[in-house]
């Protein structure tokens, strides 16, 4: 295994105080990032909230001093406007290397599970997005899916060099589709006098057996090729083979598993920006109980 390469990146952290954004700076101040990083703490004050102000000077100060051990350079910048557009075209401007956003921001709404600006950032922005939950208790457990796309591998390239911490537990997940019953096949066979005779079910039972050994065998050395990449970026991973609906899985084995951020690939925007996250994306995003780290299809890589 060779020793791990990390590039310096150049970060955006949005704070508004909320305990969401303060874990994010937390989690931050975690990761060993090289001494060339650049950190931008960013706070957008909304022209009808001026009374605001003051809250987040203080909450910038306090992301500086959270911050303060990092070997980064740290700039903050108030910026006045609507956070999402602002927080947007501040990064397509500096083009960072990744986003940093709380869950939820001091606004939201008792009982949501993610904020609203953090939603607009996550769909449209065109870099990596984390979103961080509070609260934060460190990133010793890691969670990548793979599912053989483009976009997964751009999500392992990516987690390749992100400066994740020594001794962190990093796991690799593929989930298998859910295996139709021979008995829901049986009912979904046509039916007239036309029609053909259904398969025994002696044979239904066969085929979806030797169906589902293909796809494991299959799922294995997806795990095993992915594991494969990781360890020539110097990061031992263990593998997770799974079935069912994907959404469900992994957020049921993250839960379980007392998983800290969670690393999935996703498609980016189109020229017309018609294309969101996929479906997947989305699920984790809202329903994780953990942080989650969106790697965009076009997201580019760290450098």
């Amino acid at each position: 295994m060779t020793a791990r390469k990390v590039h310096e990146m150049n970060i955006i952290l949005a704070v508004d105080g909320s305990e969401h954004s303060t874990a994010a700076a937390r989690l931050l101040s975690d990761l060993p990032l090289p001494q060339e990083s650049l950190i931008t703490v960013l706070a957008v004050l909304m022209p009808r909230n001026a009374s605001d102000y003051a809250g987040l000077e203080q909450a910038l100060k306090a992301a500086e001093e959270l911050l303060g051990g990092t070997r980064s350079t740290l700039k903050t910048e108030l910026l006045t406007g609507y956070p999402a557009e602002q927080i947007s075209e501040y990064a397509a401007k500096f083009v960072p290397d990744l986003i940093v956003l709380g869950a939820k921001g001091r606004r939201a709404t008792l009982g949501i599970l993610l904020g609203g600006v953090v939603q607009q950032i996550v769909e449209y922005a065109e870099d990596p997005v984390l979103v961080v939950r509070a609260p934060y208790e460190g990133m010793q457990r890691i969670l990548l899916i793979t599912d053989g796309s483009v976009h997964s591998q751009r999500a392992t390239d990516y987690l390749g060099r992100f400066p994740i911490p020594d001794l962190a537990d990093v796991r690799v997940m593929h989930v298998l589709p859910p295996m139709p019953s021979p008995s829901l096949i049986a009912r979904s066979w046509p039916v007239g006098s036309e029609a053909m005779a259904p398969v025994p079910s002696y044979e239904t039972e066969e085929l979806l057996a030797k169906q589902a050994e293909e796809e494991e065998r299959h799922g294995k050395v997806l795990l095993d090729q992915t594991m494969m990449e990781l360890a020539e970026f110097g990061i031992e991973t263990t593998s997770v083979l799974m079935r069912g609906d994907a959404a469900t899985e992994i957020i049921e084995y993250a839960n379980q598993n007392q998983i800290d951020l969670i690393v999935a690939g996703s498609r980016g925007l189109s020229q017309m920006r018609r294309l969101l996250l996929g479906s997947l994306s989305r699920k984790l995003v809202h329903y994780a109980g953990c942080s989650v780290l969106i790697v965009k299809g076009d997201s580019h890589d760290i450098e």
